[in-house]
């Protein structure tokens, strides 16, 4: 998967050949979030990514040099209202280096062609309310539902 020739990027599905570049733009993700993950998560999220029959997948966008610039994490899932599967996009960070130059936007529309192909229902995420950066990116493309999102932390999660 590459985006047009327009952009400095190309976008691609993660694989195994992908595996340096998606750990470095993992572990910055986490340090922007100042989350310390043990080990085994990440390294059985990256299993999960390139296994052919877990739902988790994961984009990669590398600049012309193949330079990693930024990952997009997503869980296709069945849900209640359609008989058709749904994208949860889990995880979107753009490296300082590729900002403002569509990275975002290219991974969503991404996406939403992935979508169209494979017949999904909707793609969803969530984002923090004071990440305005990152609202000014999606507003213009998805419409806000207004819904709160509410957690119960439970005492075996492994962080």
């Amino acid at each position: 998967m590459k985006t047009g020739s327009l952009h400095r990027f190309s976008i691609h599905a993660a694989g195994v050949e992908y595996k340096d570049a998606w750990y470095a733009l993992w572990r910055a993700y986490c340090a922007y979030y100042e989350v310390t993950l043990d080990e085994r998560v990440t390294a059985r999220t990256w299993e999960r990514i390139v296994s052919a029959t877990d739902p988790v997948h994961a984009l990669i966008a590398l600049d012309a040099h193949g330079t990693p610039l930024g990952l997009c994490n997503y869980v296709l899932h069945p849900n209640t209202w359609s008989d058709q599967s749904v994208c949860y996009l889990e995880d979107l960070y753009v490296a300082p280096a590729g900002r403002r130059q569509g990275i975002a936007t290219a991974f969503i529309e991404q996406l939403k062609a992935l979508g169209a192909e494979q017949k999904w229902f909707r793609i969803y995420w969530v984002t923090n309310q004071d990440n305005v950066a990152a609202q000014a990116v999606y507003d213009p493309i998805a419409k806000r539902t207004g819904y709160v999102r509410y957690e119960i932390a439970l005492g075996n999660r492994s962080r």
